[in-house]
Parts: C-alpha cells; structure tokens; sequence
C-alpha cells in the first residue's frame, strides 16, 4: 500500500479574532489529512498574528514551507485602531489597562507630525508579551511568570524596523485609527504604545486587521470557517510563481 503523497501549496486565510495563529495551521492540517494528506503534512504560516488581531494569513502547505523566510521579508499592511487614554501591560487589550486621566488631546496636526517622525527606519522596542525567544523561552512565557511575581519584569531591547508609510484614516479623541505598511518584525503594539509616547498621552492597540501580504490581500483571503471539510492539492495556491529564480 502506498504512502499518502504530501500535497504542497497556498492558501490565503482571513484569521478571525479570538483564535492563535497556530491554531489556524492546526484547523488546516485538519482539513488536509481529512483529504487524504499523510498525519504528519506539514504546515505552516508567513507571519504571526495575535489572536485578537484579524486578517491575512499565507498558510504554507508541505515543500512550500520553504517559502516562509521569502514570504515574511515582503511588506505588509494592517488597519489599527489605537486607543491614547490608556496604556496596557500587553500594549493592547490583553493585558493590564490603566486608564489615564488630566490628559491634554493632541491636536489633528500633532497627531500627523508624530506619526510621519515613525515613518522610515526606526528603532522599536518589542512588547515583553511577544514570541521572540529570550535565552530557549518565549518572551510572554517570561513575562507572564513576571506578572506573576515569579521573576524580574522583562524589557526587550530596541531594534531597527521599517515603517513604509502611516496614513491617518480617522482620528477623533481618543481614538486613533491608521493604515501602516511596514516590514518584517514590526510590532504595531509597539507602534500604538511609542506613538502615544510621543505624544504625552496613552496608547493601547484596541484593534487589528492585516490587509495585505504582499502580493496577496485581503480580497482573496477566506475564513477558515468557509473553507471545505476537506481540502487536497487542487485546494491549494501553486506556490512556483512565488518562488525565488535560482
């Protein structure tokens, strides 16, 4: 009897809110060994997503997996909604929120000078609550025990990131809402927290979507919940054209 054969492709998953990033590689695994792929296929994605933030996801499927260190590199574009009366242990809705009072709103103008001043190359502190590895652990494994009162409380040093462009969509205090196209390994809880900053007043991530990945957007991204039972080969994106000329 022959071993099943691994199938390998993309697919564009529109995340929903609540849900790991890898909880969507598991709902997808899933679906393919339901289809026939081996227990073992593998499957991964081209960028974490927090589980409150939404929007595209490139799940890679078998030898595309490959594709993940070219995929990551690519720009990527997200809509945040910011909240600047309040600041978070998490710099977003999940952690400790501290509400801040006697607190002066920037001006529209202000709001336009800040953001252009993180536009570029820039340093960025990550958020302790992330998945960087600090000495073999996760840096919200540490920080969470921290939370605890079981260990020193976790900073992570600054370190250079892209920010391609920060377009104000809507600012009406306190609520700040932006379109940010950035590069590989920018935090937009980061961003949300430093901008505030900045600006002497809060700044807590309230929500997130991703629209793009470049080349793919959120047009023809799908839930995982419209998905087949059962996904096989011919469910899959043919990864070549995104394959780097050897």
């Amino acid at each position: 009897m022959n071993a099943p054969v691994s199938p390998t492709g993309l697919l564009i998953i529109d995340k929903p809110e609540r849900i790991t990033s890898m909880h969507v590689c598991r709902i997808i695994r899933g679906k393919l060994v339901g289809g026939g792929a081996p227990k073992r296929v593998k499957v991964g994605h081209a960028g974490t997503l927090d589980p409150l933030a939404t929007g595209v996801m490139v799940i890679l499927v078998g030898k595309a997996t490959k594709l993940c260190d070219a995929l990551m590199a690519g720009e990527k574009r997200y809509t945040a909604d910011i909240d600047l009366s309040a600041t978070s242990s998490t710099d977003d809705l999940e952690g400790r929120i501290t509400p801040l009072d006697n607190l002066s709103p920037p001006s529209a103008d202000t709001v336009a000078h800040t953001c252009a001043r993180f536009t570029g190359v820039i340093q960025q502190r990550p958020p302790a609550h992330s998945a960087i590895w600090v000495d073999g652990k996760r840096a919200y494994k540490i920080a969470r025990a921290a939370d605890m009162g079981r260990g020193p409380e976790l900073t992570l040093p600054a370190r250079p990131v892209t920010i391609h462009n920060i377009t104000i969509l809507n600012y009406h205090w306190p609520t700040l809402r932006l379109d940010i196209r950035c590069g590989k390994g920018t935090y937009i809880r980061s961003l949300a927290r430093d901008l505030g900053a900045a600006m002497n007043v809060g700044g807590m991530l309230v929500a997130l979507r991703r629209t793009s990945v470049v080349p793919f957007t959120i047009d023809s991204a799908v839930p995982p919940a419209a998905l087949p039972e059962t996904l096989a080969q011919h469910d899959l994106l043919d990864p070549a054209p995104y394959l780097a000329p050897r």
